[in-house]
This record gives C-alpha cells, structure tokens and sequence, in this order.
C-alpha cells in the first residue's frame, strides 16, 4: 500500500514483535483442528460408525459457523475485548478438541460444534488487533503473517495426524492439535495483558494509525472547522457511506475467494484422478501443492504492497486466480503449475482483503463490525459452493461445469476486488 503524507511508518518496538507473535500463535490453531480430522476420516468413520455424509460435517459443520456464529463473535468481542475474546477463541477451541477426540459419535459433533464457534471469534478479532496494534504499513506483512501460519498449520496436520494415528489411534493423533492451542492460551494469558500497556503506551508516543491522530489534530484547530459543525458531520457521513461501499465489495470478493478455495480444495483431487489418471495418492499430492503455495502468496501481497498501490497486489492476485480454471480447462496437462499459481491467489487473497479492513476502518468497532460482515458472506458462499460444484460435477458427467463455477467465482473477486481496493486507496 502506497504511503500517503498522512502515513507515516514509525520504527517497530518490542510491542510490536509480541502483538505479531501472538498473531501467529492464534493463527495456528484457528485451521488446524478442522483440517485434522481429515488426514484420518477412514479411520474415524470406521471407529464412530459415520456415514460419508456424517464424516463430511466434520469439516462442513465449521465452516458453515465461520458465517452464522459470526454476530455472537461481534457481541464478545464488543461485551469483553479483543484480548479476552482471543482467550474465549483458544479456550473453546481446547475444549472442542478434547472432547472431540473422547466421546462416541455426538460427542465427536459437539466438539466439532464447539471448535467452530470458537474459531469464529479468532477470525473476527484478527483484524481488530492489526488494526489497534500494528503501525498503518506493517498491516499487510501482519495479516500475511497470519494467512502463512494459517496454512503451516493446516500442512502440519495434514502431515503429521496420519503418522501419529498409525502409533497412537485417530483420537490421540487429531488431539495433538491441543499442543499449540494451550501453549496460545498461555501465551494470551500471561502476555497478553502486558503487551497490550506495552502497545498502548507506544501508542501514545506515537500513534499505529497517525492518519486518526492527524484528524483529531484537524478537529480541535479552530481553523479546521471554519465551516462549523455541519460541514464536518457531512464529512464524516461520506466517510461511512464510503465505508460501506467498501465493505460491501470486500464482502463480495471474499465469497469469490471463499467458494473458489473450498471448491478447488474438495474437489482437485478427485478432477486429477479421472482427468490425468492419477492414483490417489499421486492426486493428493499434486493438488497438496495448492496449500503449500500459499505461503508464497501470504507473504508476496506485503511485499508489492509495501512499494505499490493496493490496486497492484490485488491485480496479480486476481490474475492467478483466474489462471487456475483457465489453465485446467485449456492445459490440464501442466496442472502442476496450475495448482502452484493458485495456492498463491488463495493466500494472497485472503491476505489483500484482510489488510484494507484495518486499514479503512475508523475505529475498532467498525473493524469487527466489517470483518463479521465480510466473513459471514463469505463463508456462506464457502458452504454453497462445493457441494454445488460436486452437483454440476454429477449432472454433466466431467468437470467442465465445475471448472466455470470457480471462474465465475474468480470474475467476482477481480471485479469487486478491484473495486474495493481502489475505493480505499482514495479513503487512505
């Protein structure tokens, strides 16, 4: 994101190393536990007597919470506070895990009931943070912080829950994601509360967002407000209007990157079986490098956007998503390069998105407020789109039609995209 004269970057502290720490930390545990299970799902099926309908809630049952849960994530994070809403997320999320991996069949689901909710409110707090604690041109680095440990975590699971369940069983292997939630507890717990006056305190030396600080400045000058109080309330009326227009086209391009991603990854290694003869181990392997690549993506949006506008990260972005059905429709043959290029637009997107929230929003209410918004479209289109993609999979008998539900998908996260990114570049 472009520096404007009223962003100006000030020198990390240690304040701002344990805010980012503490990030990762949370991040770590906000995929893991849905992605555990299935690495082992013959073997909890086998165990738990689930159909392939029941073992799909597994995964299906938090996701579609990540959209419904998310105005109870908004009212506890306003009633309590960012920092004890992270406790609440780790401690639910502890709590779900553990009871998921003891109990019989409703157990197994309440648990998965539990996580999910619980996740739901580490994803809206997120943005809150970044936006109350890292200085205005780290937000993207920070939030492709996040989305790069989001995907180690999701890779560590795939890797390591197998192995473990060969030693240990199912249940043990899918709890050994408790591991990094209570050390995040901890963290949060004996931490958290210092950093937090270590991040206010740098905070009123010299401000994370010293654009806010400048308004306020602006406001109490005798000369700013020449035009009296109507023109400044007008002001601040277009300043909203603006924002919601904003938050409006991120929510749309957020249920672009939602159903393209979920779709793409329920359904890529299935498409490399009967489209490249591949065995199944051959096909998860192929369509792994979509996860893997996304770290690439997490950490290159920061970069462009630290020497571009915003508009620049989001064009390339953008672009590669649209160059994973292209690709698979005119080259499936090189579909290794397909998966690799969109690993890096599922990262990168949701790492573009996420960073214009903090950046536009004007306080940290209207940053959760955007956030539950935004993710709640989302992921209600993440909840649609692989069983619909699944249904055109069945009614044509190819992938044609799956194909171009996700590039109509990627059409709606570059045109609305696009847009959004160019109205906050005039916001900031």
């Amino acid at each position: 994101m472009k520096e404007t004269a009223t962003h100006r970057l000030r020198r990390p502290g240690p304040s701002s190393v344990w805010v980012l720490t503490g990030i990762v930390i949370l991040a770590l545990s906000l995929r893991t536990p849905i992605v555990a299970p299935t690495a082992v799902i013959s073997d909890i099926q086998a165990d738990t007597g689930l159909s392939a309908p029941g073992a799909g809630l597994l995964t299906g049952i938090p996701v579609l919470l990540f959209a419904l849960a998310t105005p109870l994530a908004s009212r506890v994070i306003r009633g309590f506070g960012a920092e004890a809403a992270v406790v609440l997320c780790l401690a639910g999320v502890l709590a779900g895990t553990a009871l998921r991996s003891a109990g019989p069949t409703a157990l197994v689901l309440a648990g998965t009931v539990l996580i999910g909710t619980a996740i739901t409110v580490g994803n809206i707090v997120v943005p809150v943070i970044i936006r109350r604690d890292v200085p205005f041109r780290q937000i993207s680095a920070a939030t492709g912080a996040y989305t790069a440990a989001m995907n180690v975590g999701s890779m560590a699971a795939l890797l390591g829950t197998p192995l473990l369940a060969g030693l240990v069983g199912w249940r043990w292997a899918v709890a050994s994601s408790a591991v990094a939630t209570a050390a995040g507890l901890a963290y949060w717990l004996i931490l958290g509360r210092p950093s937090r006056r270590s991040a206010a305190a740098a905070g009123s030396r010299e401000p994370a967002h010293p654009e806010k600080a400048s308004a306020a400045s602006a406001a109490s000058d005798p000369r700013s407000t020449s035009d009296g109080p109507g023109a400044a309330a007008a002001a601040a009326g277009a300043a909203g209007a603006r924002n919601l227009r904003i938050t409006v086209l991120l929510t749309l391009t957020f249920c672009g990157q939602s159903a393209s991603y979920y779709a793409t990854t329920t359904w890529l290694p299935l498409l490399l079986a009967e489209e490249r003869g591949l065995g199944a181990g051959a096909a998860s392997a192929a369509a792994s490098l979509f996860q893997v690549a996304a770290i690439a993506g997490a950490f290159g949006v920061p970069l462009l956007a630290r020497r571009t506008r915003i508009q620049v990260p989001m064009a390339v972005v953008a672009a590669c998503w649209i160059a994973l059905p292209v690709g698979l429709l005119a080259a499936p043959g090189a579909y290794l390069l397909w998966s690799l290029i969109g690993g890096i637009a599922q990262g990168g997107g949701f790492t573009a998105i996420f960073s214009i929230v903090p950046a536009v929003a004007r306080s940290d209410a209207d940053a959760a407020s955007a956030s539950a918004r935004i993710q709640g479209g989302g992921y209600l289109a993440a909840t649609a789109a692989p069983p619909l993609a699944g249904w055109l999979h069945t009614a044509t008998g190819g992938w044609t039609g799956p194909l171009l539900l996700v590039l109509a998908a990627t059409l709606v996260f570059t045109v609305c995209g696009l847009l959004a990114a160019w109205l906050a570049e005039r916001r900031t």
